[in-house]
C-alpha cells in the first residue's frame, strides 16, 4: 500500500511538474485568453492550464464606484508578467508601481495596454503619467474617432481629458524611456473593432432598434447604438421636411428607428425614423376624393408651381398657371409665401406615383358666405369675390 501511495504521489509530482514548466514557457508581455475561475480578497484567479492558476490584483477589476466588474466564469484578456513565489502574475494593464522601465519596455514590445493619467496640455498634445514615467499623447491619438467632431487638434477639447484616468498603448519608446509617445486612441479602435464584431451577429436591415443621439450636425444625427455609432440622415427623421434638426432632436434624447443600411466594410449604419411611420399614401384616394376641398400649408416654391402640405408627408401641387402673381401668366413666387395657410381642390390623385394635382379654391367658410350671399343673406356679410361673380352670373 506505501508503493502504491508512492507511486501515486511521485505520478502527481509528475504532472505538476510538468504543468509548471508549461507555465514557466510563458514569455513577459504574452497575451492569455482565459476565464475567471474565483474572487479572492486580493485577488482574482485565472484558469490557464491542468490545475493552474494565474493571479491578477482584483484592484484591476474595480469601477470607479469600488464595485466588482467581473465574476466567475467571465472571459478575460491577460499579459503575463512574471513568476514570483510560486505565483503566475498577470495584469490587464500595466500601471502605478508596476510601471517600471523595464516593464514600460516590455509593453511597448509586446503591446501591453498602460494605465496614465493625463496630467496637462502641452503644445501639440497632453503630458501623461504612467506611474513615475511621463509620456507624450497627441491631439489625434487622443478618444476615439467621433463622427462630424471637430478636427484633431482642437484644444477646445483640452478641459474633457486633464485629470482622467486613461488606458493607452505605447506607440514609441526610445532613450531608455525618456521619450515615451503613447495612444488612447489605439486603444478605443481596438474595443470599438471588438464591439463591431459583435454586433455583426446581432444586427440587420429591416431590425428595429433604440439608440441614444450622441451628436449633432446639420446633415443629421449620429446615434449611440451598443458602443458604435449609426447616422440618421436628416432626411429620415419624418414625413415632414425638417428645417431645423436641433429643434427636433436633443443630445442625449433616446429614439427609435430602423436600420436601412448596414455597410461593415466602411463601417457605416444607416437609421431611418420615417420608415417606422404609418405611409400616408395608402388609401390616400379614399381620404381625398376628386373635387374634395381642403385646406393645406404652402411648403416650398418652385417656377412651376407651389408645393401644398395636406398632412405630413403627403404634399400635392398647384401648377403656377393657377396661381395669380404680378405676371398675368403667373407667378409662384408672388403668388404665394412658404408657411401661408392655404384652401385647395383635388384635380387628381395618382396613388402610385404618388402625385396630387391641386387648385386653389374657396375654403368651406368662404362657401357659406357665398350661399349667403345669393340667398339674400345680410349686407354685413364679408363680401367674397367668387359670391360677386356666381351673382353676376
Amino acid at each position: 500500500m506505501n508503493g502504491n501511495n508512492q507511486g501515486a504521489e511521485s505520478d502527481f509530482a509528475a504532472m505538476f511538474e510538468k504543468s509548471l514548466a508549461g507555465m514557466e514557457k510563458l514569455k513577459p508581455g504574452q497575451q492569455v485568453k482565459t476565464e475567471v475561475v474565483s474572487i479572492g480578497k486580493e485577488c482574482v484567479f485565472l484558469h490557464l492550464s491542468g490545475k493552474s492558476e494565474g493571479v491578477i490584483d482584483i484592484g484591476e477589476f474595480l469601477d470607479a464606484d469600488g464595485a466588482l466588474a467581473v465574476k466567475e466564469g467571465d472571459a478575460v484578456t491577460a499579459y503575463f508578467l512574471e513568476s514570483k513565489n510560486g505565483e503566475m502574475r498577470f495584469t490587464t494593464k500595466i500601471a502605478g508601481e508596476k510601471a517600471g522601465s523595464s516593464l514600460l519596455e516590455n509593453a511597448y514590445q509586446n503591446r501591453i495596454p498602460v494605465e496614465g493619467t493625463v496630467e496637462k496640455e502641452i503644445k501639440g498634445g497632453y503630458e501623461v503619467r504612467i506611474g513615475d514615467t511621463r509620456a507624450f499623447c497627441p491631439f489625434s491619438q487622443m478618444g476615439a474617432r467621433q463622427p462630424g467632431a471637430r478636427p484633431a487638434g482642437s484644444n477646445a477639447e483640452a478641459p474633457v481629458w486633464v485629470g482622467k484616468k486613461l488606458t493607452f498603448r505605447i506607440m514609441e519608446y526610445k532613450d531608455g524611456g525618456k521619450s515615451i509617445l503613447v495612444s488612447n486612441r489605439a486603444i478605443e479602435e481596438e474595443a470599438r473593432q471588438v464591439r463591431i464584431e459583435e454586433l455583426k451577429s446581432s444586427l440587420s436591415e429591416g431590425m428595429t432598434v433604440k439608440g441614444t443621439i450622441a451628436s449633432i450636425q446639420d446633415y443629421g444625427a449620429f446615434v449611440e447604438l451598443g458602443g458604435v455609432q449609426a447616422l440618421l440622415p436628416i432626411s429620415e427623421i419624418g414625413r415632414t421636411r425638417v428645417q431645423d434638426i436641433r429643434s427636433t432632436l436633443a443630445v442625449g434624447q433616446e429614439i427609435e428607428a430602423e436600420i436601412i443600411k448596414l455597410d461593415w466594410k466602411n463601417e457605416r449604419i444607416s437609421l431611418s425614423m420615417k420608415s417606422l411611420l404609418a405611409d400616408p399614401w395608402v388609401g390616400v384616394a379614399d381620404r381625398y376624393p376628386r373635387d374634395s376641398k381642403h385646406t393645406g400649408t404652402v411648403a416650398r416654391i418652385a417656377e412651376f408651381g407651389a408645393f401644398v402640405t395636406l398632412e405630413p408627408g403627403l404634399d400635392g401641387l398647384v401648377h403656377s398657371s393657377l396661381l395669380k402673381g404680378d405676371s398675368a401668366y403667373g407667378n409662384s413666387r408672388t403668388a404665394v409665401k412658404v408657411g401661408q395657410k392655404m384652401s385647395v381642390q383635388i384635380l387628381e390623385v395618382d396613388a402610385a406615383a404618388r402625385r396630387i394635382s391641386l387648385k386653389p379654391a374657396t375654403s368651406a367658410e368662404e362657401d357659406s358666405t357665398v350661399g349667403k350671399y345669393l340667398n339674400g343673406g345680410s349686407d354685413t356679410e364679408t363680401y367674397n369675390p367668387f359670391a360677386a361673380l356666381l351673382k353676376k352670373k
